[in-house]
């Protein structure tokens, strides 16, 4: 009895350590729980602007943006993406219509994990964003990410990406002074919402947003995603049409 006396008294220290241990990293600016499985609740191959309407294009966005549509559709422009299963990119990454993950670790960083095209994306944590000649000189599908807790929120702000990508599977055309900046958060217990800000002067007049929902799915498992072979049913996702 009294092995398993000290045994309880053992059990009862260790839950109050591990209680400490939440509330210290809680105190620190850890931020809150924001893991797990997500998976779209609509898919749009355009992107939807807050607000609606369409995208403020420059003259010169306007332009690229017409280019890439009309190659695309003759086949003189390939989408990479989809061709051949390189990352998505800013914008359209959000858009994915297959699950993703977020994991928050290691310390220091949250780690996203897209099923489509295997995907990841390092969000080094309480980081000042490097300067846009660091940035452009080693530009990236996904960029460079640094984030911070603002309360309830994730704050992401991202630069540095690869001009070849585009911002949706329509062909919105990016450049690369390209920044966005992310507003993560739970919106409910089984909810996760994204609310991502572009800038990018030389292709839009002005800032703007867009508004991605996902539900919680810890019932599902990342799968393989292999160019050219058979993937997971997406078809319950609204918005997505099959062959």
């Amino acid at each position: 009895m009294k092995e398993l006396r000290v045994c309880a008294r053992a059990g009862v220290a260790s839950v109050a350590l591990l209680a400490v241990s939440v509330l210290s990293a809680s105190a620190q600016g850890a931020g809150p729980d924001i893991s797990g499985i997500y998976w779209a609740t609509q898919y749009n191959a355009k992107v939807q602007i807050v607000g609606g309407g369409e995208l403020p294009f420059t003259p010169a966005g306007k332009a690229a943006y017409d280019k890439n549509i009309a190659g695309l559709k003759d086949g003189s422009i390939s989408d990479d993406a989809r061709k051949f299963c390189v990352p998505d990119g800013p914008v359209r990454v959000l858009a994915t219509p297959y699950p993703f993950e977020i994991v928050q670790a290691p310390p220091g960083q949250i780690t996203i994990l897209y099923e489509l095209n295997h995907q990841i994306r390092v969000i080094r944590m309480d980081k000042p964003l490097p300067k846009y000649e660091d940035l452009v000189a080693y530009p990236s599908f996904n960029g460079y990410s640094v984030g911070r807790f603002d309360g309830d929120t994730l704050i992401v702000e991202t630069g540095g990406f690869k001009e070849k990508t585009y911002l949706d599977a329509t062909g919105a055309p990016h450049t690369d002074e390209l920044t966005t900046v992310e507003r993560i958060r739970k919106i409910s217990p089984t909810q996760l919402e994204i609310v991502i800000t572009v800038k990018d002067p030389d292709y839009y007049t002005r800032e703007w947003q867009a508004r991605f929902v996902y539900n919680l799915r810890n019932d599902l498992r990342i799968e393989d995603y292999l160019c050219g072979e058979p993937h997971r049913d997406i078809s319950s996702i609204p918005g997505v049409r099959r062959p």
